[in-house]
C-alpha cells in the first residue's frame, strides 16, 4: 500500500470511531456505580478540653455510617489493636467528640464510609493529634497560699506520683498514699512573691498544673492601712521602697475636698496585701524626677478626679519603668497615661490588667506628646467602654529630641471593644520614627465607625500581623469605604466571639474557633 492510499485509510477508520463514539453518548450517563464508597476527605482532629478530641469530616456520596478507631502511641502506622472503636456513627452526629482520652498521648484516628452494601465500605482516612496535659488541680485560691506555702488539691483518690515546682528552689514533692486519699498536699520553703507554676504528676504524664504567687511576706515591705496618711509615706518614699497595702479606699485628697494627684518621685512598688480584696487608690498619680513605679493588685480609681489622665509624666528627664500587673484601672475622665514633657521612659507595661469607664475626654488612651517610651506592652489584658472617641494609642513625633530612638510597640492577647470609633480615629496613631509594632492575637470587636483603621500616617510602621479577629468593625481587615487608612490585616478573621455580657464586662467567649485559636485576653477563653 503507497503511502497516500495508507493514509487515506486511517483516516476513514478514525472518522468511523468519531462517529461511533458519538453515538455511544447520545445516551445520557444518569449514574456511575463504583466498587466502593469514597473514603472520607476533608478529615480533621482537634483536641478540645485538653484530653477530648473533636473529629469532623466531609460524608461521603452514598455512605449511611461511619466506623472509627483510634490508636494509642501512633502516628499514623495503625499497627496493631486499636484502643478505642465507634461504630454507626452518622453524619448527624458530626462534630463527633471522643472524651477522656489519655493526656500528653499521640493518637493515630482513621475513619471509614459504611453503606447499605457491605462490601462497599470505603478505604480508611486517617489523621494524628497529641493530647494535653491533664487538668485535675484545683485553682489556687488565696486561702491555700502563705508567703511560704501552698496547699494543692485534686479529686480524692485520684493517683499521683510528685509534685514538681517551677521555679525549681524546693526539691520535687513525693506524693504519698495519705495525700492521694486526701486528694491534697502542702507544700513549704517557698520565696515570698513569687509566682510558681506547680505540676502534678503520674510518673511522665503531667495530670494537671497551677500558676500561684505566693503571699507577701510583710517583713520585706511596709504595711499600709486607710487610716495612715499614705499620701505622706509615698511622696516622702525612697528609692526601692516597697508597699503594701491592705483592703480599702485610699483617696488623695484636692483642692476644696476633691479627689487629687499622688506624687511619686522615687523607685518605688505598690501591691495588695490580700489579692482577694484589693485596696483602691482613688486619685491620679504623676511621676516626677525618673521615678518608676510598679503596680501589682491594685485598683486605681478616678471617680471625682479634675479630669486628668490616670499616670502623667511632669518632668524632663529619664525615668525607668512603670509596670502595671493584674490591675484594675477605671473612671478617668482622660486617658491612662499622658506624656506632655521631653521625658526618656525605659518601659511601660500593662499586663492581665482590667481597664474599662475611661472617658478619654481630651486625650487619647496611650497618649505620648512629646516623650519617648522605648518599650510599650500592652498584653493579656481587655480594654471596654473607653476611648470610644479618641486614638487608641497616640505617639507623636518627637524623634528629634532623641537621637538613635526606635520605639517597639507590642500589643498581644487583648480584647479591645468599642475603642476609636469615630470616623476621624485611628487604633494605632503612631509617629515617631524609627518605630515597629506587632499586633498579634487580640480581639477587636464594636468599632463600625472607625474611619482611618489603624493609621493614616505615613510614619507608622505596618505592624507585624497574626492570629487576630476583628468582629463589627471598619477599616481593620479591608477598606471600608474612606479610603484614608494606611493598611490593613487581610489575614485577620471577622467571626462573632459570642460575648457572654459585654456590656457589664463579661467578655467570655462562646466561639469554639476562637477559644480554639486563643484570640484575645486569656482570662476569657
Amino acid at each position: 500500500m503507497n503511502k497516500l492510499k495508507k493514509y487515506t485509510y486511517l483516516l476513514g477508520v478514525a472518522l468511523v470511531a468519531l462517529a461511533t463514539a458519538c453515538e455511544d453518548q447520545s445516551e445520557e450517563v444518569l449514574s456511575i456505580d463504583y466498587s466502593r464508597y469514597f473514603a472520607p476527605i476533608n478529615l480533621e482532629a482537634r483536641v478540645v478540653n485538653r484530653t477530648d478530641v473533636r473529629l469532623t469530616w466531609t460524608p461521603s456520596q452514598g455512605a449511611t455510617s461511619y466506623n472509627i478507631e483510634l490508636f494509642a502511641n501512633d502516628s499514623l502506622t495503625f499497627a496493631g489493636t486499636a484502643a478505642l472503636t465507634f461504630d454507626g456513627i452518622t453524619a448527624d452526629d458530626l462534630p463527633y467528640v471522643i472524651s477522656g482520652l489519655e493526656g500528653e498521648t499521640q493518637y493515630s484516628a482513621r475513619v471509614q464510609a459504611v453503606g447499605e452494601d457491605e462490601s462497599k465500605t470505603s478505604k480508611w482516612s486517617g489523621v494524628f493529634f497529641e493530647t494535653d496535659a491533664e487538668q485535675i488541680l484545683e485553682t489556687v485560691t488565696e486561702a491555700d497560699l502563705t508567703y511560704n506555702s501552698v496547699t494543692l488539691r485534686w479529686p480524692a483518690g485520684q493517683t499521683a506520683t510528685e509534685i514538681v515546682l517551677s521555679p525549681a528552689d524546693v526539691p520535687a514533692h513525693t506524693v504519698t498514699s495519705e495525700e492521694i486519699a486526701a486528694g491534697q498536699a502542702t507544700i513549704t520553703g517557698l520565696k515570698p512573691e513569687t509566682e510558681y507554676t506547680a505540676k502534678l504528676m503520674n510518673g511522665n504524664k503531667t495530670r494537671g498544673s497551677q500558676t500561684f504567687t505566693t503571699l507577701i511576706d510583710l517583713a520585706g515591705a511596709t504595711a499600709i492601712s486607710p487610716e495612715d496618711d499614705f499620701v505622706a509615706i509615698l511622696e516622702g518614699a525612697e528609692d526601692g521602697a516597697s508597699f503594701a497595702f491592705y483592703p480599702g479606699t485610699y483617696t488623695v485628697p484636692g483642692e476644696e475636698g476633691g479627689v487629687g494627684k499622688l506624687n511619686i518621685k522615687a523607685d518605688i512598688e505598690l501591691k495588695a496585701v490580700r489579692p482577694s480584696d484589693r485596696p483602691v487608690i482613688n486619685g491620679c498619680i504623676t511621676l516626677n524626677e525618673g521615678a518608676s513605679l510598679s503596680l501589682s493588685q491594685i485598683v486605681m480609681d478616678g471617680t471625682g478626679t479634675d479630669g486628668s489622665q490616670a499616670f502623667e509624666y511632669k518632668d524632663e528627664g529619664t525615668y525607668g519603668h512603670l509596670m502595671i500587673n493584674d490591675c484594675e484601672i477605671r473612671n478617668y475622665v482622660k486617658g491612662l497615661y499622658y506624656v506632655n514633657v521631653t521625658a526618656s521612659i525605659n518601659e511601660i507595661t500593662i499586663n492581665n490588667s482590667l481597664m474599662h469607664g475611661i472617658q478619654c475626654s481630651g486625650g487619647d488612651m496611650f497618649d505620648c506628646r512629646k516623650g519617648y517610651i522605648a518599650t510599650l506592652n500592652i498584653t493579656n489584658s481587655t480594654i471596654w467602654n473607653s476611648c470610644a472617641d479618641r486614638d487608641f494609642i497616640r505617639y507623636d513625633d518627637a524623634s528629634g529630641d532623641f537621637a538613635g530612638a526606635a520605639p517597639v510597640i507590642t500589643v498581644d492577647h487583648c480584647t479591645i471593644d468599642g475603642a476609636s470609633n469615630d470616623s476621624s480615629r485611628r487604633l494605632l496613631y503612631v509617629r515617631f520614627k524609627g518605630n515597629s509594632i506587632s499586633f498579634t492575637n487580640n480581639m477587636v470587636s464594636n468599632m463600625p465607625n472607625c474611619g482611618r483603621g489603624f493609621s493614616d500616617n505615613s510614619n507608622t510602621a505596618e505592624p507585624t500581623f497574626e492570629n487576630n479577629n476583628y468582629f463589627n468593625t471598619k477599616n481593620l481587615v479591608s477598606d471600608g469605604g474612606d479610603g484614608k487608612a494606611k493598611f490593613f490585616d487581610a489575614d485577620g478573621t471577622t467571626l462573632d466571639p459570642g460575648y457572654a455580657d459585654a456590656a457589664n464586662g463579661d467578655f467570655t467567649l462562646s466561639n469554639e474557633e476562637l477559644i480554639y485559636n486563643q484570640v484575645g485576653d486569656p482570662r476569657w477563653y
